[in-house]
């Protein structure tokens, strides 16, 4: 850069906001420039459609926050290490900061970064941020990371989570900025198809948003215990794609949770949410293989094609919650947490299909997509992840949905077929879905492709040969 002090690389990654962001803070702190990079990687390039698409309205969003401080987000394509190497030669910078990666892939990533510019003189730090506590922080007393929640639910409930800090209320910017790519050229919707216009009205991005949706939550906080099952109740946070994406922190959701009536069973989940980070840090090969080894012989069906998964992805699967659940998903991106056990569970069990089909078709799918939940969610339902009761955890999706649908609001909101007056949710589906599915909300309702009640016998008889005893 011209005159004055070196700037300070400021590299953006799932951290989309301004207050606490611990990275940000320590780089306002230093009295000098700061340079807002987001890179378009390998990693990002591979994000499925929903997420990417959500993503490149979160940077949109983002860089508007910026600018109204003054700053703005640089967008660059390509290798990490090669990106930051030429901003640092454009701009003069001597330092780079960054929030910390959990994932196998983004911790690899960022030792490579760091190491390389540690050694050409460059200060690289990263930061917490992305979790309430780091996952080397929280151990049994002999020191191993937890295999169950609920121990590991006791020692953090009582912990010191440090209070978050605010927005900068400006942030330095350096006397000229270097080159950006535009995000228009980066196409993040490209694979969203026609999908992105059915989907864009139940989006909202951007840190001012996950703050009012937080605020509106915590007013009914309380009524989450009894109501967050309930699946056409708004009785939950709906949080999930701000996290995802750090467009809120934890520790804000934490820290002003803590001050609401009746919030522990919600602090709770919050809590689930890092022990799904705890698992995927401790055992990485929680994102591709049976987290219970024992598992690695099960049966499975593995063709992503077959008969029965397709008419799972097509939400044509003749049990009305299951096809209610996959449908909110098409239209709206997220899929309510009841329905989503009750999705992954038939997929799992009554159908006796790989847990890492649904995983993937989810991880394509949803805006709210997150690594370690995504993956400890299919593998806790399935079995073959940290589930004490794996072998008789077979959901009816019938008696599910009696029990929290009982007027059955949510199947009618979803489902099309056989309704005089469809509302527009339901009919929304029809214009989400790929052309070649050749589907019409005029279409029958299809059968049942696998009676119930066989299924869960199938699914026992299978889960006799890996009984396995659960460990803390």
């Amino acid at each position: 850069m011209a005159d004055g002090l070196p700037p300070i690389i400021l590299w953006f990654r799932r951290d989309l906001r301004l207050a606490d962001h611990p990275a940000l803070d320590a780089a306002v702190r230093a009295g000098r420039p700061v340079l807002p990079v987001f890179i378009l990687d390998d990693q990002v390039q591979g994000l499925g459609a929903a997420p990417k698409w959500r993503l490149g309205l979160g940077l949109e969003t983002f860089d508007r926050t910026l600018r109204a401080q003054g700053s703005r987000l640089i967008l660059r394509q390509g290798a990490p290490l090669s990106v930051l190497r030429d901003l640092i030669a454009e701009t003069g910078a001597r330092a780079v900061y960054w929030s910390r990666a959990y994932d196998p892939a983004g911790i690899e990533r960022d030792t490579q970064v760091k190491a390389a510019l540690t050694g050409q003189g460059v200060q690289a730090r990263s930061f917490p941020g992305h979790l309430l506590f780091e996952p080397w922080d929280v151990t049994t007393k002999t020191g191993q990371p937890f295999r169950v929640f609920t121990p590991m639910w006791r020692a953090v409930q009582g912990r010191d989570v440090p209070a978050p800090a605010s927005a900068p209320a400006t942030i330095p910017a350096p006397p000229d900025w270097p080159l950006s790519e535009t995000l228009a050229s980066w196409k993040l919707d490209r694979d969203m198809q026609r999908g992105a216009t059915i989907l864009r009205p139940f989006v909202k991005a951007g840190e001012a948003a996950a703050q009012d949706r937080l605020d509106q939550f915590l007013h009914r906080v309380d009524q989450y215990e009894t109501g967050r099952d309930m699946l056409s109740e708004d009785a939950t946070s709906d949080l999930s794609e701000y996290l995802s994406l750090g467009e809120i922190g934890p520790r804000t959701i934490w820290h002003l949770a803590q001050e609401a009536p009746g919030a522990e069973p919600y602090l709770r989940q919050l809590a689930w949410r890092e022990f799904a980070y705890q698992l995927m840090y401790n055992w990485p090969h929680l994102l591709t293989d049976n987290w219970k080894q024992d598992w690695d012989n099960f049966p499975w069906q593995t063709d992503p094609n077959g008969a029965h998964v397709t008419a799972w992805r097509q939400a044509r699967t003749g049990v009305p919650l299951v096809d209610a659940g996959l449908r909110q998903m098409y239209v709206t991106g997220r899929m309510h947490n009841r329905a989503r056990m009750v999705v992954a569970s038939y997929l799992t069990k009554h159908l006796m299909t790989h847990w890492r089909i649904g995983m993937e078709w989810f991880a394509d799918c949803l805006t709210d997509w997150d690594p370690a939940a995504n993956a400890m969610g299919w593998q806790w339902v399935a079995g073959s992840g940290p589930d004490a009761a794996s072998f008789f955890r077979i959901f009816n999706p019938e008696s599910q949905r009696q029990k929290f649908d009982p007027q059955s609001t949510y199947l009618q909101r979803w489902i099309a077929e056989d309704q005089r007056d469809p509302p527009e949710t339901a009919l929304a589906y029809f214009d989400a879905i790929p052309r070649s599915w050749a589907m019409r909300p005029t279409d029958a309702y299809p059968r049942p492709i696998v009676d119930l009640s066989d299924g869960r016998k199938r699914a026992l008889a299978s889960y006799e040969t890996v009984k396995t005893p659960v460990r803390n």
